[in-house]
């Protein structure tokens, strides 16, 4: 099937989840509405995700709540009635997203290249992105803005926040040199001790730092902060739970630096051309590392994959495998990057 991407008038964009993953597409976005100004752009997203995006100028969002189970969609399918798109941009490898876009009626649907699409992607699409060897997450989305025509593919972002987050913010930091520590990732497996989270956060506050804990309302996040605080020298400010996912970002972009496992607001704050330093055990670095700061990452990720995969070649993406490998990341190590940043 032929295809001239200028003759584009609407566009289906299908990426449910998770928080850094549409952090990344949204740079795919607006590098597609910087080529097509005009072109109309609907974008297929998860409940949690929207509520840091459902201000994005230019975007109109379709609600995909997967804890609605079968009834989502259903659901789905109501909302796109009577809807036909020129493209499809299949972005999520994953047999909820390949059902999902069945609702979606569209002629050129573009997916990931043979290697990269599982989960039954490659049935329900008619087109193909680039084969990229060893991509980025970020740089493998911008291969679908490429597919359309694209050319300029530097990744930038708006993420607009109401003004009322921005105040609460601007209050919440004010003129302080803030460190702001998010623990938690979404698996307990992938989070750093609580006692070197606190010796670095006790060395921030002697180099006259403000450290603030910043989170998610869940019980797992609430509890590592609180072991946090617990290991800790200084009384720390603990954000944990009381802040929403726009608040959050406008916190992230007064910030000083940022420190974070593989985790959302990892890549929330480079959005906003915040410094940070990420902990690596279980995943690449290179493939899902901050994008603008992954020299400053702290990776054991070589070490643990090198220990599980005794021979042959190590697949892109492979995750290594283990409850304690966070614990193989020396706080010594990350208050060399905490020096390098505050430098």
């Amino acid at each position: 099937m032929k295809f001239d991407p200028s003759k584009m008038k609407s566009l289906c964009l299908l990426r449910l989840s998770a928080i850094g993953d549409v952090c990344h597409a949204v740079a795919m976005v607006q590098a597609i509405q910087r080529e097509y100004p005009e072109l109309s752009i609907t974008w297929i997203i998860g409940k949690v995700e929207y509520q840091l995006l459902q201000h994005l100028p230019g975007v109109k969002f379709v609600i995909f709540d997967k804890s609605q189970g079968w009834r989502s969609y259903a659901v789905l399918r109501k909302a796109l009635a009577g809807q036909k798109f020129d493209v499809l941009l299949h972005m999520q490898v994953a047999l909820r997203a390949t059902i999902a876009s069945l609702m979606i009626k569209a002629r050129v649907r573009i997916g990931f290249d043979k290697a990269r699409a599982k989960e039954g992607q490659w049935l329900v699409t008619n087109h193909a992105v680039e084969p990229l060897a060893t991509p980025h997450v970020l740089d493998g989305f911008m291969g679908f803005a490429k597919a359309i025509g694209v050319a300029n593919l530097t990744p930038r972002w708006h993420i607009p926040v109401p003004q009322a987050d921005t105040d609460f913010a601007s209050q919440l930091i004010g003129d302080d040199k803030v460190l702001v520590i998010c623990a938690a990732a979404s698996k307990a497996e992938r989070n750093w001790l609580p006692e070197r989270y606190a010796a670095v956060a006790d060395y921030a506050v002697m180099q006259g730092f403000r450290v603030m804990l910043c989170g998610g309302p869940t019980k797992l996040e609430k509890e590592l902060a609180d072991a946090i605080q617990s290991h800790s020298q200084h009384i720390l400010d603990n954000q944990v739970g009381k802040t929403s996912l726009t608040q959050l970002l406008a916190v992230l972009k007064l910030a000083k630096l940022v420190l974070a496992p593989d985790t959302g607001p990892l890549h929330m704050a480079v959005t906003q051309g915040t410094a940070v330093i990420g902990l690596y055990a279980h995943s690449n670095p290179d493939r899902t590392g901050p994008y603008f700061h992954r020299q400053h990452t702290v990776s054991v990720y070589p070490q643990a994959i090198a220990a599980q995969v005794q021979e042959g070649h190590i697949l892109w993406g492979k995750r290594a495998k283990g409850e304690h490998l966070m614990a193989m990341i020396e706080v010594a190590a990350v208050i060399e990057q905490f020096d390098c940043l505050n430098g």
